[in-house]
């Protein structure tokens, strides 16, 4: 019995490090899938408000190539906007970089906007429980005719990882980032306020919280939402287990591991789920 189970491991880790050899990468996953024309809506729970994500551009500001993630709140009932943000960003291998805002809010007809000589970081690609980063800036508050120097302070942090379910479909390992903003101005704008946001992995935006405890779900997206038939252990991520799953079975006619459909467990279906690890 004991031979039986060291070959049954041998053959695994034997077949796992032929398909590794040549095709595996780290099983890290994109939080926030920043490509032109992306497009994220959501609603709170009584649908009275909409929040909706848009990647557009790009468009050049102060000779840097940038694209806008432009998010706007509207009310349902009579389609009015409640506010439009403006986030300028460059992605990058392990970031998206923020260069500028522009945050107008329509009820009190004022803009804030916001540079950075220095790009901050506004969301990591990859996330990790703990995970804490800062955007730091000087910032100008401008409504009417009245013009004021700001400075605002977002602290951000990996909290949890949670499974949701939302109209637009369950998701899971999604991370929950808290942010928690220190706004001041003119010596008598003071403004603290701590909200929420759930990204799913590859998918991006798919729950918000705002300061006043209003949930917004994902009603839907332009990526794709279904769970990859690639994840045959279903944890939500194409990795090093699920190969571990094929292998097991390997010879065996196994449906769940069988992801080419051929009948039978073999190379072809290791080398399928290698080639759709998460990167």
């Amino acid at each position: 019995m004991k031979a039986k189970i060291f070959f049954c491991w041998l053959k695994i880790i034997l077949v796992l490090g032929f398909v590794c050899s040549f095709t595996f990468t780290a099983a890290a996953q994109n939080y926030y899938p920043a490509e032109v024309g992306n497009t994220w809506v959501l609603e709170n729970a009584d649908a009275q408000e909409r929040r909706t994500y848009s990647l557009e551009g790009p468009e050049t500001v102060d000779g840097t190539e940038v694209i806008t993630l432009r998010i706007e709140t509207e009310e349902l009932s009579t389609g009015e906007l409640v506010d439009t943000d403006k986030y300028f960003l460059t992605v990058g291998t392990e970031s998206i970089k923020l260069h500028g805002t522009i945050l107008q809010e329509a009820a009190i007809g004022g803009t804030v906007t916001a540079d950075f000589p220095t790009p901050a970081t506004f969301f990591p690609l990859h996330l990790e429980l703990g995970d804490k980063w800062q955007i730091v800036a000087d910032a100008e508050v401008k409504t009417g005719f009245l013009k004021i120097g700001g400075k605002s302070t977002t602290n951000l942090e990996v909290v949890a990882f949670e499974d949701l379910q939302t109209p637009a479909g369950t998701f899971q390992n999604c991370a929950k980032v808290e942010l928690a903003l220190q706004f001041s101005a003119g010596g008598f704008i003071n403004i603290d306020a701590t909200t929420y946001q759930w990204l799913a992995p590859d998918v991006g935006p798919v729950q918000y919280q705002n300061s006043d405890g209003l949930l917004f779900k994902l009603v839907r997206t332009n990526l794709p939402t279904e769970p990859d038939p690639h994840d045959v252990n279903a944890d939500g991520v194409v990795n090093i287990l699920d190969l571990t799953f094929v292998a097991a079975r390997f010879g065996e006619m196994d449906p769940e591991a069988d992801v080419t459909g051929d009948g039978i467990v073999n190379i072809l279906d290791l080398v399928r789920i290698a080639q759709n690890l998460s990167n």
